[in-house]
């Protein structure tokens, strides 16, 4: 069935256009679902799924249900994936949408932190997506997990990038308060600690995909080509400061920021333009209710 006609769409700041990159993406994708001949796969060579051609909506909503299984999941993405990769067109915009309640709610939450245009943070999680899709290996579980951090950090790296720009209210971010920290999700604690320049983007991301995506450590400094060793200092270190910011307290016990000098100040952020999120669940229920369980883990180590 073609998405419901629901709007990305801020209703105090509507681009020029008259729709959001998402907006687009989304009626793309009703009109490829539609009518007698709708994109769709097999669903006979996916373990776990109706023996028969599923559209692409369809599919979504299968693999976002609670009792789909992981490998299911996996393997339905591997295969849309693959057919984008080598077909491209109609495949990539119906990876996009079959993707959609993700990149919506990546969005979004940037979006609300952002003193940029929201059509461009948009359109940077949408670009960070479609390449991430390009490049993602098929062979790792969790695919779409792994796909939509790419377009969070690709996010983040735009409203990092407008934070660090002038800009004439001082007050732009308002102090945090006690309720408004215990109702956050991890996600938006993390945003809330780069926009406060307690953590860095790269800190944010080692964070979140260690501790909440439960991405090995090691894997983790393989991609970023660093040692395992200096990635447990820079997450040991960055999470002592996120503690002593989410508690208060004016110093972390022991723990100083990385010098210039270290290694580990020395690693490289996420890609800010060469990759390019509204409130829903991200290909999942959003991490809402899981803040003290962050703290804790910081806390615990």
């Amino acid at each position: 069935m073609p998405d419901k006609p629901r709007s990305f769409s801020s209703p105090t700041a509507v681009p020029e256009t008259g729709m959001w990159p998402l907006d687009i993406v989304r009626n793309c994708f009703a009109l490829l679902v539609a009518g007698p001949a709708p994109l769709a796969v097999n669903g006979a060579v996916l373990p776990g799924l109706p023996d028969r051609m599923l559209p692409l909506d369809e599919l979504r909503d299968r693999l976002m249900a609670v009792r789909c299984l992981p490998a299911t999941r996996d393997a339905a993405w591997a295969q849309v994936i693959r057919r984008s990769r080598a077909q491209g067109g109609a495949w990539t915009v119906g990876c996009a949408g079959m993707a959609l309640p993700a990149l919506a709610a990546v969005a979004a939450r940037l979006s609300a932190h952002s003193p940029t245009d929201p059509a461009d943070v948009h359109a940077e999680v949408l670009t960070g997506f479609l390449a991430a899709l390009a490049t993602a290996r098929l062979d790792l579980p969790r695919i779409i997990v792994r796909l939509r951090w790419a377009a969070y950090r690709s996010g983040l790296a735009i409203l990092t990038q407008s934070l660090d720009a002038p800009h004439p209210d001082p007050d732009l971010f308002a102090a945090r308060t006690a309720d408004t920290v215990a109702s956050a999700s991890p996600d938006q604690v993390l945003a809330d600690a780069v926009t406060a320049r307690v953590l860095s983007p790269t800190e944010a991301d080692l964070i979140a995909a260690t501790r909440l995506d439960a991405v090995p450590v090691r894997s983790w400094a393989a991609r970023h080509a660093i040692p395992p060793r200096a990635a447990y200092t820079l997450r040991t270190h960055a999470e002592d400061r996120l503690l002593a910011y989410l508690t208060g307290a004016t110093q972390a016990a022991g723990r100083r920021p990385p010098t210039a000098g270290s290694p580990t100040a020395s690693i490289p952020p996420p890609p800010s333009r060469s990759r390019s999120v509204t409130t829903a669940a991200a290909g999942r229920p959003a991490r809402r209710g899981s803040f003290p369980a962050l703290v804790a883990v910081t806390a615990c180590g």
